[in-house]
């Protein structure tokens, strides 16, 4: 085990002590509690609770939507359209970035983008009934992409862990389909959804560069503020205050795996 604890204390744990030391620290060196104070207003704490809330969103919609996907790709009789879903999902999950602003770019610019080009000769234009692909909702909509995908990879071990006796059962009972699902179905799928969930919420809380290439920073995120200062754009006097922004973000996922941990390990006996 001395390998792993060596790796994951070099690239974590120096990183997190460097973050705690930092964020009471002005830039010349003394303690202070300012830059937690300024986390806590303006600017700041408007780009943290944007991060808040577009986590929020990407989280909870794809959350859903990716339940019902995955539980039509288990259903399903092809082989083949399985292993396709699992190794798309498995794929687009990872992919964001410069690449996938420019898909989305290409595909929705206001003026050039191919579906919006097709949607405006039906007189759908998406920017003439208020889409903007560049503001905090753009931003929410591109998350979609690999969020969706995420959820499905999550989800899928939970549906197929629904086992066939277990339908039977109730049917022999008398049961309705409806009364399945809501008296056994949801019940036991429930802790590895809300599981789901909380790693949606933590991977799009911590994302970076797909919001800050297709907003050129216009919309106020935390890991966004953090990179600005990285880069030396913070007013004087404030350049530890990213150090601030990442411990509260430090906190937030903290808990956030503490109850997906706590999530998984209560769904696990379903899939034992």
């Amino acid at each position: 085990m001395a390998p792993f604890f060596i790796y994951t204390g070099v690239g974590l744990g120096v990183p997190i002590v460097y973050i705690f030391r930092n964020a009471f620290l002005t830039f010349q060196g003394k303690f202070t509690f300012s830059n937690m104070d300024l986390l806590i207003h303006g600017i700041y704490l408007k780009g943290f609770l944007d991060s808040l809330l577009l986590s929020t969103i990407t989280s909870i919609i794809p959350g859903i939507l990716g339940v019902f996907l995955a539980y039509a790709i288990v259903t399903s009789n092809s082989a083949v359209l399985k292993r396709m879903v699992a190794t798309a999902s498995a794929v687009l999950a990872n992919f964001g970035g410069i690449n996938l602003t420019f898909i989305f770019i290409a595909a929705f610019g206001e003026t050039t983008g191919i579906i919006t080009v097709w949607l405006n000769h039906i007189h759908l234009n998406p920017w003439s009934h208020g889409f903007d692909l560049y503001n905090f909702y753009g931003v929410a909509f591109v998350y979609l992409y690999f969020q969706l995908p995420l959820m499905v990879l999550v989800i899928t071990p939970a549906l197929g862990g629904l086992r066939q006796s277990w339908r039977e059962a109730a049917q022999n009972m008398g049961a309705s389909n409806w009364r399945y699902w809501r008296h056994v179905g949801i019940p036991v799928l429930m802790p590895s959804i809300l599981g789901g969930v909380l790693l949606l919420f933590g991977s799009s809380f911590a994302a970076y560069a797909t919001a800050q290439t297709l907003t050129e920073g216009t919309v106020t995120l935390a890991p966004i503020q953090i990179g600005d200062t990285v880069a030396g754009n913070a007013i004087a006097g404030e350049a530890n205050v990213g150090f601030a922004i990442a411990l509260g973000m430090l906190v937030v996922l903290t808990i956030t795996m503490i109850f997906y941990g706590l999530a998984r390990r209560k769904a696990s006996k379903w899939l034992r």
